[in-house]
């Protein structure tokens, strides 16, 4: 852990850049040298009695069974600093080192922390400030390089923009524990499940048409079908920064769909770095997005480890109650009628097994909702390719080499005890969506009965 420690003068220099569930994110506007380029990740902590894993502690004792190959995670008695490890020594060797930035933990005063919840207050979305805030219990926070802007590389001068997309689940389970009930989700992606019972529960105003599988799909139209989708639609999935500010998107708690006025400010943004014909700013963006995707094949790593997620919840759910040693609360609530041997005969598996599935299950957990950041930076004329440190890539449409960089980041170790929340989520998630679809069903059985009686008469 580096020695320096962030007192309450040092808060002005750091300033609001978004938020997830469990963390801050802040940029560096400052001038040391130290910290230029970098952004800020600050633990946050529930308002409303949302208990998570105490951030103190280290990891449980099933837990340090669960990772116990790891020797690294099971030294340190504090989570933060865990989970910095988890992203190096488990994520890292996973994903590539070349995508994956573990960063840096640095010493803050309980000062520094207030002073930071106090400026970023004015700029956080209403519905994250009523649920949690800044955590100023914490003595450390993590620092990682900021993926949206270029420092190092020895090409000078030029804007630099990025976009941020949280690609979800990019396959559909195949998992011979699913049960007949369940069976729509070998045919319909979790991302479309899940955004109905989010528009039920008031979460999002209206549907995304974005499909993960699009996205991973090594198709280059489907591809830019996908971005496409995000585009229109981007919640929490998509951003981009110029210059490592926010110019689309939702800063911490998503957008609707793209407006006119939007994607106007948004083309108008863009000038500066594509050069194309007034209006195709956009098009070409999204062209450059795909084209990137599509020839950097990143998304085929996160793919396998999305993939180590084999026995699917409802598999995976069964070893996780071995793993800690406790009755399968599943097993007790499915009837004689739906419990099947399938779903017994976990239980009798070697403990080994059930780690491997258990651990497995939550490093996929962790690549299924982590994000990816593209950014790019166009060479000018006398710029030499030999000189960049960092691949290209060429836009036909406006004739533009552009230098790029890819990493993933939000790359956090699931809690083990998530296993029982992530088993609930995914029994709403599906019959949210089958009772949609029933009701869909109803009403258009219904339609035609009624055209049919019109026709008679």
């Amino acid at each position: 852990m580096e020695k320096v420690v962030l007192a309450q003068a040092d808060a002005v220099d750091w300033v609001y850049r978004g938020e997830g569930a469990a963390n801050l994110v802040l940029a560096y506007t400052g001038s040391s040298s130290a910290f230029m380029g970098k952004v800020m990740r600050i633990q946050k902590s529930q308002r409303k009695g949302k208990r998570r894993v105490h951030e103190n502690e280290g990891l449980t004792a099933d837990e340090q069974l669960l990772w116990r190959e790891y020797e690294e995670l099971m030294v340190w008695p504090n989570r933060e600093i865990v989970q910095q490890l988890y992203v190096k020594h488990v994520m890292s060797p996973l994903l590539g080192p070349l995508h994956v930035d573990a960063g840096m933990r640095v010493h803050v005063t309980k000062e520094f922390l207030l002073s930071v919840e106090k400026n970023v207050t004015c700029r956080r979305p209403a519905c994250r400030i009523d649920s949690s805030h800044v955590d100023v219990n914490r003595d450390s926070v993590l620092i990682i390089s900021d993926h949206s802007v270029f420092m190092n590389g020895t090409l000078k001068g030029g804007s630099c923009i990025t976009v941020e997309i949280k690609p979800k689940c990019g396959f559909l389970p195949i998992s011979r524990f699913i049960s007949e009930e369940n069976a729509v989700k070998r045919t319909t992606t979790r991302f479309k499940m899940h955004q109905e019972l989010k528009l039920h529960n008031q979460e999002i105003s209206e549907y995304s048409e974005y499909n993960p599988l699009d996205l991973f799909s090594r198709s280059l139209d489907r591809i830019c079908k996908a971005i496409e989708a995000l585009y229109a639609t981007p919640q929490n999935n998509f951003r981009v920064f110029l210059n490592g500010s926010i110019v689309f998107g939702g800063l911490g708690g998503g957008a609707g769909s793209t407006t006119v006025l939007v994607g106007e400010a948004f083309e108008d943004a863009l000038k500066d770095v594509i050069k194309a014909d007034d209006g195709l700013c956009k098009t070409s963006f999204i062209q450059l997005v795909a084209q990137t995707v599509y020839s950097s094949g990143v998304l085929d790593q996160l793919l396998e480890v999305q993939k180590l997620d084999a026995y699917d919840i409802e598999g995976a759910i069964h070893a996780y109650y071995n793993v800690i040693a406790q009755p399968c609360m599943v097993c007790r609530e499915l009837s004689k009628d739906t419990l099947s041997d399938r779903h017994t005969s976990l239980h009798s598996i070697p403990l080994d097994e059930s780690l491997k599935i258990v651990k497995d299950y939550l490093i996929a957990a962790t690549v299924k909702d982590c994000s990816l950041m593209v950014s790019f930076r166009p060479m000018e004329d006398g710029d030499v390719l030999s000189e960049s440190s960092h691949n290209t890539v060429y836009l036909g449409s406006t004739k533009q080499v552009f230098e790029y960089k890819v990493y993933f980041i939000d790359l956090d170790l699931k809690p083990l005890k998530k296993m029982e929340d992530y088993h609930r989520l995914d029994k709403k998630i599906v019959n949210c969506y089958c009772q949609r679809a029933k009701t869909e069903h109803k009403a258009e059985k219904a339609a035609r009965r009624d055209t049919y009686e019109e026709v008679l008469t």
